[in-house]
C-alpha cells in the first residue's frame, strides 16, 4: 500500500442495512443482501467536489456537505435497492432531476424543522415578553436544539432506525479501527467505541451552537427578513461548523478541545446503537473496498494513468 494511503483519513455515514464509507479518492458502499451476502461498490468521489476551492476555508465546509449529500444520497439508493433484493442497476446513477428535487426537498424540510419553525415559536410567544434581542435570539436556539433532540428520539424509537443506528456505530468503530493501524476483523473493531469526533451528529450540534452565537448579533427585525437570514446564512453556519470541527481534529490531543467534545460524544449515544456481528462484518467490507479503491487510485496516479479508479463490484458470502 502506498504511504500516502496508508494515512488517508476516512469517514462514512450508515445506509440501509449497510455503510458508506469516503476515501481520498473513492468512496465504497457495503449492503447486505437478503440472501446474506454482502454486496459492495466502489466510485470515484465527485469530480465537481475535489477542486481548488477544497482548500479555502470556510468555503470549504459548504462544499462538503454538498458533496456529503450528494454522495450519500446515491448510496442510500443503492443500499435500498441491495436490502430489498431487487436487481440494482450498478452502472446507471440516480438521474439528475430525481436527485436535485430530492435533495430540495429533504433541504426544505430541514430548514423548516430546524431553522423556521423554532424563530417562527420564538416569535409568536417569547417575543411578546421580551424586548431583549440577544434574549430572543437565544431563545430561538434553545427551541432549535430542543426540536433536534426531540427529532432523535422519535426516530430513535422506529425499529428499521434503530438499525441504521447499529450500522452507524459499526461504521464509527471500524473507522476507529482504521485509524488505529489495526487489522480489519470482528475482535478488533469490538475494542473501539460507537461514538467518533468526526461523525455528523457532531457536525450538527456545533452547527446548532454556532447558529446560536450568529443569530444572538442579528437583532430582531420584521419577520420576513428574519426567515430570509435564517435560509442565506446557513452555509456561512455550515462553514464555520466545518472549521470547527477540523480544528478540533487537528488538536485532539488538548485537554480542552477533549472536553468541548463531550456533549457531541455524549450526543452519539441517540444516534449509535451497539451493533451485531454481522453489521460489523458490513461496515469491514466497506473499509476494505474504500481502502482498496484508494491504494490503485494511488497506484494508477503515480503510473501517470490519469483516470479514475473503475466502478468496481463485488458479493461475498460473509
Amino acid at each position: 500500500m502506498a504511504q500516502a494511503q496508508q494515512y488517508s483519513v476516512y469517514g462514512g455515514q450508515a445506509v440501509i442495512e449497510g455503510v458508506m464509507i469516503r476515501g481520498r479518492h473513492v468512496y465504497s458502499v457495503a449492503a447486505r443482501h437478503p440472501t446474506g451476502i454482502i454486496k459492495t461498490i466502489t466510485r470515484p468521489v465527485p469530480t465537481w467536489s475535489v477542486n481548488r476551492f477544497r482548500r479555502i476555508p470556510f468555503i470549504r465546509g459548504t462544499l462538503v456537505l454538498s458533496e456529503s449529500l450528494v454522495v450519500g444520497m446515491r448510496a442510500l439508493t443503492w443500499s435500498a435497492q441491495v436490502s430489498s433484493g431487487e436487481t440494482e442497476d450498478d452502472e446507471e446513477p440516480i438521474p439528475p432531476l430525481a436527485m436535485a428535487l430530492t435533495l430540495a426537498t429533504s433541504l426544505v424540510l430541514g430548514i423548516g424543522l430546524f431553522f423556521i419553525l423554532p424563530l417562527l415559536i420564538t416569535h409568536g410567544y417569547v417575543d411578546r415578553f421580551t424586548d431583549n434581542s440577544i434574549l430572543s435570539n437565544t431563545a430561538e436556539g434553545v427551541l432549535r436544539l430542543a426540536v433536534f433532540f426531540a427529532y432523535l428520539t422519535v426516530i430513535g424509537l422506529m425499529p428499521s432506525i434503530k438499525r441504521v443506528f447499529g450500522y452507524h456505530a459499526a461504521e464509527h468503530m471500524a473507522v476507529h479501527t482504521q485509524e488505529a493501524r489495526l487489522p480489519l476483523k470482528n475482535e478488533n473493531v469490538r475494542l473501539f467505541p460507537a461514538a467518533h469526533p468526526r461523525c455528523g451528529t457532531a457536525f450538527l450540534l456545533t452547527v446548532m451552537i454556532v447558529s446560536i452565537i450568529v443569530f444572538a448579533f442579528l437583532g430582531t427585525p420584521d419577520l420576513p427578513l428574519r426567515i430570509a437570514s435564517r435560509i442565506i446564512l446557513i452555509p456561512v453556519i455550515a462553514g464555520v461548523s466545518y472549521e470547527v470541527i477540523r480544528m478540533n481534529a487537528a488538536h485532539a490531543g488538548n485537554a480542552l478541545v477533549r472536553a468541548s467534545t463531550l456533549p457531541s460524544l455524549a450526543l452519539q449515544s441517540m444516534t449509535t446503537r451497539p451493533p451485531d456481528d454481522g453489521q460489523i462484518e458490513v461496515a469491514i467490507a466497506a473499509m476494505n473496498a474504500a481502502v482498496e479503491g484508494d491504494a490503485q487510485a494511488e497506484a494508477a496516479g503515480a503510473a501517470g494513468a490519469g483516470s479514475p479508479p473503475p466502478i468496481i463490484h463485488r458479493g461475498c458470502g460473509c
